[in-house]
């Protein structure tokens, strides 16, 4: 359903003060659907906060009676389907959404590999910052115009479409021959994931209805939990058996199973009154992430920032993302709304919410090359490792929602984040002969403070939103998210490229020129080196300026998480109305009261 339609649908907008108030207050499903008055706009997701990031709130459904008053405003909805053809479609959705969970983890156990001359392709840090960051930069700009092109050709076509292309640079990737071939089917990727994600949860709630609605959501959420878990494990099982690009091939047949079942089983509905695209800011954003993010990343692949290959791509990323801005406040039905971000409340939790991706990003990028380059273990034992890191994601999201119903957001989140940044500052204290239990529980706690901010702080933002304002408050809050994620790889990464460089340099007085410059790239090429030259001492070096290089960069990013969580204890009301806002039901008394 698209909730912008209602703006543009007179009779709807006549009405609203007159009707639907007082109706929402009486309405049954009200309280089942939502929990919320109707004037927030409410989803039902609010009551499953553990379900944000594989939903990522592009859509919402609404309170039931509103669809009955008014069919002509929302997205036409398939006809009634046959219960076994519903829980085929779910089997279908719960297949991509783990497809896209497991491309989302994979990567972060594939990058030591990368890095080595012989087993990878001998990608340097920046390369590497590039391969991950590409991908979630086409998703992060491409993600509010997927949703309008659903509206307009189908949520079926389009999501066919995703699956295609997500299909095809999965191959183009298995079968990179260099850093640049990947980077390229890494952003393609991100292409397709961008186009199946919206698709993906408008056809999970076109497809069930009341009662039943709630309990698909709730087995669909049980894929993230699954593609957490099982991602860097299935990653390094693949990489102990196979070739780097396994990781990539095995995406090909189950993207073809997806897409057989997607065009057998689903019908292709589409909106009566789709959104206009929005091509210009579209090809702003884009343009001006890029820029940014690579002036970041160059900053860290040079001796000195003063050259103009770092700061003229800094500079014109900033001035386009600024014309973007202008450009989406003169837009009538702007993609991305940056009005939004003018509420206290919205634009402040926003803003943490981007603070925490960004050390999310960042500290996940250092920690592939701790546990496999300075650890040096395998593949597999660097996946089980981060396990914990899932699992208390899964426990800590749900266990939030609870808390939240309790005690209010404030309380729950601020502390939360606070945790988390000091989980993340933890790994300053991390060494060469660290106990794994030690590091372990730092990423059970890291796992679990992060599941109790995410969820919770977008369902609140989203659903305090008022109704027709929520397509668009989604459409921004994923957007700073990714947006968070994209910075904190160009940062983080850059800040651990300059601090082993600095730290490196005694040990390589007297060595020769091309031994030099080879471990100067990365501790990767390093160790590579010191085995081809039988110099061990310039590997043990290697691995101290990795550990200072790690120590510093954790430091700056508990910093920068901590500042979010200032942010949100500023933007977050300390005693939420409760005429504003009704208690949040648990998700089993919504599917019991109905």
């Amino acid at each position: 359903m698209r909730l912008a339609a209602l703006l543009s649908h007179p009779e709807f907008m006549k009405s609203t003060h007159e009707k639907c108030g007082p109706r929402a207050q009486n309405c049954p499903h009200r309280k089942s659907l939502s929990g919320h008055e109707f004037r927030s706009g409410a989803t039902v997701l609010a009551g499953k906060s553990e379900l944000d990031g594989v939903v990522g709130f592009t859509y919402g459904p609404v309170d039931q009676f509103l669809v009955d008053r008014y069919p002509k405003v929302f997205m036409t909805v398939a006809p009634a389907l046959p219960k076994a053809r519903q829980q085929l479609i779910l089997a279908v959705l719960m297949l991509c959404s783990l497809l896209i969970w497991l491309e989302n983890t994979v990567l972060s156990t594939t990058l030591e590999t990368l890095a080595d001359p012989v087993r990878g392709l001998g990608a340097d840090p920046g390369q590497l910052q590039w391969a991950t960051g590409s991908y979630t930069l086409a998703f992060a700009t491409l993600m509010f115009t997927a949703g309008a092109l659903g509206d307009r050709f189908g949520h079926r076509t389009v999501f066919a479409s995703g699956l295609v292309i997500f299909a095809g640079s999965s191959l183009w990737a298995a079968l990179a021959s260099d850093a640049g071939l990947l980077i390229a089917a890494r952003a393609a990727m991100g292409v397709g994931s961008a186009l199946i994600t919206p698709a993906m949860l408008a056809i999970l709630l076109l497809t069930f209805t009341g009662p039943a609605r709630a309990a698909a959501i709730g087995i669909f959420s049980t894929s993230a939990g699954v593609g957490m878990a099982a991602g860097p494990v299935l990653a390094g099982f693949l990489l102990h058996h196979f070739w780097w690009g396994s990781v990539f091939l095995i995406n090909v047949p189950v993207a073809v199973l997806a897409l057989v079942g997607l065009v057998v089983l689903v019908p292709n509905v589409r909106s009566p009154a789709p959104r206009p695209l929005d091509p210009a800011g579209m090809l702003l954003s884009i343009c001006g992430l890029v820029a940014l993010a690579y002036g970041l990343i160059r900053a860290g692949q040079v001796p000195v920032w003063s050259r103009i290959d770092v700061w003229a791509p800094i500079v014109v990323g900033l001035v386009l993302l600024v014309a973007f801005v202008l450009v989406e406040l003169r837009a009538k039905a702007p993609g991305f709304d940056p009005r939004l971000l003018a509420q206290r409340a919205f634009g402040g939790g926003n803003a943490a919410l981007g603070l925490l991706l960004f050390g999310v990003a960042a500290i996940t990028f250092y920690n592939a090359f701790y546990l496999q380059g300075a650890l040096a273990f395998s593949p597999m034992r660097a996946g089980l490792a981060t396990v914990p890191t899932a699992i208390g994601a899964l426990v800590g999201a749900p266990l939030a929602s609870r808390l939240v119903r309790r005690l209010s957001l404030r309380p729950v989140a601020v502390p939360a984040l606070a945790v988390a940044a000091m989980s993340m500052g933890g790994y300053g204290f991390l060494g060469l002969h660290t106990p794994l239990v030690w590091i372990e529980a730092l990423l059970l706690v890291q796992g679990l403070s992060i599941g109790m901010v995410i969820g919770p702080v977008t369902a609140a933002l989203v659903s305090d939103l008022p109704l027709e304002q929520a397509g668009a408050g989604s459409a921004v809050t994923n957007t700073v998210r990714q947006t968070g994620s994209v910075l904190g790889i160009a940062v983080g990464g850059t800040i651990m490229s300059i601090m082993y460089r600095r730290a490196i340099e005694p040990a390589l007085e007297g060595a020769p020129g091309p031994v030099r410059d080879q471990a100067r790239v990365s501790a990767e090429q390093a160790r590579h080196v010191a085995a081809a030259v039988h110099r061990p001492a310039l590997a043990e070096a290697a691995d101290d300026a990795f550990i200072h290089a790690m120590r510093v960069g954790a430091g700056w990013i508990a910093v920068v998480v901590l500042l979010g969580a200032a942010v949100l204890l500023l933007a977050l009301p300390a005693v939420e109305k409760q005429t504003a806002r009704a208690r949040e039901p648990d998700p089993e008394e919504a599917r019991s009261s109905v």
